[in-house]
This record gives C-alpha cells, sequence and structure tokens, in this order.
C-alpha cells in the first residue's frame, strides 16, 4: 500500500502489478471561471392561522372564514442527530476528525466538525476532475497517456501518476480555478509538487463528490462516468473507508493516508459514494493526528457509519 512522506518524492510501488509509465505530461490549458457556491439549507416549518367572527349568531361570510395552512412536517436537525452519533466515536487525544454526508434521495445534509485537514491522496480525484474539466474547455478528448495515468492515480493511488497530472493542470494554480467554479471555498492546493498537501475541509469535499456524482456539475456526463468508474474499481488492499457504511458492494470511493515526517502523525482520510438501507449518500471523512494508520481507518469507519445513522 502507498506511504506518503511529506516534502518528499512521493513515489511508491502501486497496489496492482501492473507497470504504469507516466511521463511528465506536457502543460495544459488552464483556464478561469466564476464561483459557484452550494448552500446546505434546512427547511423550517411554519403554519399560520387567520381569525375567525366571535359572534356565534352570524354566519360568516367566505371573506370572514379562517385561512389556515396546514402545518408542516417539523424538519429534523441532521446535524444534532450527527453530533449525538459522533459522541460513540473514539478519537484519540490529539487527533481530530471532520464529516459531511447528503442524502442523494432526499437532499438532506449533515456536518460534523469544520477544521482544516492535508488532503493526502484523495485530492487525486480533485485532479482528474481539473484534468477533466479542462479537456471539456479546450473540446477534447483525455489522451492515451492522460487516461493511463488516470487510472493508475485513482484505482492505485499510484503517486507518480498523480505527480504528472498535477503538472499537467497547472499545479495549484491550476486546481484552485477549477475548484473555484466547482463551488469549492475552503481548499487550496499544495505548495510546489506537494498535492498531498493541499488543505481542504470536509463541506469542501462533499461539494467535490456532488460534482461527480450529482445531477447539476460543471462536469459532463462522460466526464462524471469516466470519474465515476474509476472510483469504483479501487484496488482490493484499498477496500476500507467509507465502504464501511455500506449495506452492500454499491460503493465508489477515494482514500487518502500519509504520515507526516514531522511528527510520526497519520493523516487518514476516505471520501465516496455508498449505498445503505435503500438510500444514497455522499461522505467525506477526514482525520489527522492518528497515531497509526490503523487507528486513522479505524476513526473515519466509525465517522462514515456514524454519518449515516443520522439518516437512518
Amino acid at each position: 500500500m502507498e506511504s506518503h512522506r511529506a516534502r518528499r518524492g512521493r513515489r511508491t510501488r502501486t497496489s496492482r502489478s501492473r507497470p504504469v509509465l507516466c511521463a511528465v505530461l506536457a502543460s495544459a490549458v488552464v483556464v478561469g471561471g466564476t464561483a459557484a457556491g452550494t448552500a446546505y439549507v434546512r427547511a423550517q416549518a411554519h403554519a399560520e392561522a387567520g381569525t375567525v367572527s366571535s359572534q356565534s349568531s352570524v354566519t360568516p361570510s367566505a371573506s370572514q372564514e379562517a385561512s389556515v395552512e396546514p402545518a408542516a412536517e417539523p424538519s429534523v436537525d441532521r446535524d444534532a442527530l450527527l453530533e449525538k452519533a459522533m459522541r460513540t466515536v473514539t478519537v484519540e487525544d490529539g487527533a481530530d476528525v471532520a464529516v459531511a454526508v447528503l442524502d442523494l434521495d432526499s437532499g438532506d445534509s449533515a456536518r460534523y466538525g469544520d477544521g482544516t485537514f492535508d488532503t493526502a491522496s484523495i485530492v487525486k480525484v480533485d485532479i482528474l476532475a481539473t484534468l477533466l474539466l479542462q479537456a471539456q474547455d479546450a473540446d477534447r478528448r483525455l489522451t492515451a497517456q492522460e487516461k493511463s495515468c488516470a487510472t493508475a492515480m485513482i484505482e492505485n493511488s499510484d503517486n507518480g501518476s498523480a505527480s504528472a497530472l498535477w503538472t499537467a493542470i497547472g499545479r495549484a494554480d491550476g486546481l484552485d480555478r477549477a475548484n473555484k467554479r466547482f463551488g469549492l471555498t475552503g481548499t487550496a492546493g499544495g505548495d510546489g509538487p506537494l498535492w498531498g498537501l493541499t488543505q481542504t475541509t470536509a463541506v469542501d469535499q462533499l461539494t467535490l463528490l456532488q460534482q461527480v456524482f450529482g445531477d447539476v456539475s460543471k462536469l459532463s456526463d462522460a466526464s462524471r462516468t469516466y470519474l465515476q468508474g474509476l472510483m469504483g474499481n479501487i484496488a482490493t488492499d484499498q477496500h476500507w473507508g467509507v465502504s464501511a457504511a455500506a449495506d452492500g458492494s454499491g460503493w465508489a470511493l477515494k482514500n487518502g493516508w500519509l504520515a507526516r515526517s514531522t511528527s510520526g502523525l497519520w493523516d487518514i482520510n476516505s471520501i465516496g459514494r455508498i449505498t445503505a438501507g435503500g438510500g444514497t449518500y455522499l461522505v467525506a471523512t477526514l482525520s489527522n493526528g492518528n497515531s497509526t494508520k490503523e487507528k486513522g481507518i479505524s476513526l473515519v469507519e466509525a465517522a462514515a457509519r456514524a454519518a449515516v445513522s443520522a439518516f437512518a
């Protein structure tokens, strides 16, 4: 499995025995765009009632009759339910976790934690989404070399392929411009070649997942289908993370793991789409400060299960 180190070359062997040759690609067309925000609004129930004449001896006319709107169903505080569920999740001293979830069927969402985290390898989804958006702008298809790198980067989490495509999109500048169009407001690309140190939030990762799996997106149907297919074919040794909250094989994900060289502590992240209890959910779980990779994986999996339980 992949082992990330901050400010190192980030190259490692892939999780599959398939050679991948990805030279650094030529610079890609980088375009700007307008900002698009994603609002998460919880409806509030209100009922209005008119007044009725107190004179019982007189039959009220139509204009005098009460005008009463039926009361709406009280809204469910999903954030409160998620916060309650997260109380059962064990978090190590010094570690931090955030999670965001969206029910694709109802449109309801919930979030817990508002910190900023290193992306580690989950940024590879963002890198490919940016490349696909740039290709759309240029009215072209991905090259065979780009597709080879994209497959290795997403399915096997290959770092060399990620570095090649990071350069192709224009590094942080290209990523940030695309994210502005995608509606991400709390994400900033890593310095220089350090794509794994891109900073993000759980809410932003949920917004990115909506670009990949939602119906309203800057990405074309073909681009979304392509990226979804890669995320649904992750190498077997990476079948962990948000998939722990699924009740079957109906999931697509990307995980990230990074041992920080300065502290030895682990960043463990997981984002994706799952099905559970007949519903379909987008889930983003981010964590840092974990003493081991295994404890970080247990944390994000428990957070993903808590997120889905808020909609049970």
